[in-house]
């Protein structure tokens, strides 16, 4: 079917996109199908292969660019300083990011299961590439005897999942704006690694 009058791939594209990460953050992966999608956007169905390849490649997108997004902006932000600062600026970075972006977070870890094995490996290393990040933020203030830890993979990953659960319960009209959580957060992520104040 010819493309819906007044339709253009810079406009429907991005439409497409937020209308799947919509619907399978609502329903789940498996549940939508590109029926819906398409009648979310208030296109034909058919006309959406004209901006995917199918469901699959709608969520290895969505997946991807989110990652790239967040690959991109952590590397503008101001991650200098001793150790304590990095980490800091990593725990306020990684809330401030998130916050806004609950259905992708969501979708990141619900839906990785729902991804083909060539695709969860490339957001695998994506995802592998932030976690380094932080981990060596980690190993440097281990090796300068300003943080105490374990094992910083572990608590790496146990950071991160902290972090982001904030998406989870986060009410922006709640008790308390993003900036004081963002200062709860830091103070239990300081007290995690032992680290002394900046």
């Amino acid at each position: 079917m010819a493309r819906k009058q007044g339709s253009h791939a810079g406009i429907t594209g991005p439409k497409v996109q937020d209308a799947a990460l919509h619907l399978f953050a609502r329903h789940g992966f498996a549940a939508v199908s590109m029926r819906q999608i398409a009648a979310e956007v208030g296109v034909q169905a058919g006309a959406l292969y004209n901006y995917t390849a199918d469901k699959q490649a709608m969520l290895f997108d969505l997946l991807r660019d989110h990652m790239m997004e967040l690959a991109s902006a952590l590397d503008a932000a101001d991650l200098t300083g001793p150790p304590s600062a990095q980490l800091e600026a990593f725990t306020r970075f990684h809330i401030a990011f998130h916050l806004p972006r609950r259905d992708v977070v969501f979708l990141s870890y619900m839906e990785l299961r729902n991804l083909s094995p060539d695709n969860y490996a490339r957001i695998a290393a994506l995802r592998r590439g932030y976690e380094d990040r932080l981990e060596a933020i980690l190993r440097a203030g281990l090796q300068a005897g300003d943080f105490a830890l374990t094992d910083p993979r572990v608590t790496t990953l146990a950071l991160i999942a902290l972090l982001t659960g904030i998406t989870n319960w986060y009410d922006p009209g709640g008790r308390l704006d993003a900036v004081e959580v963002a200062e709860v957060y830091w103070d239990l992520v300081r007290r995690a690694v032992a680290a002394r104040p900046v």
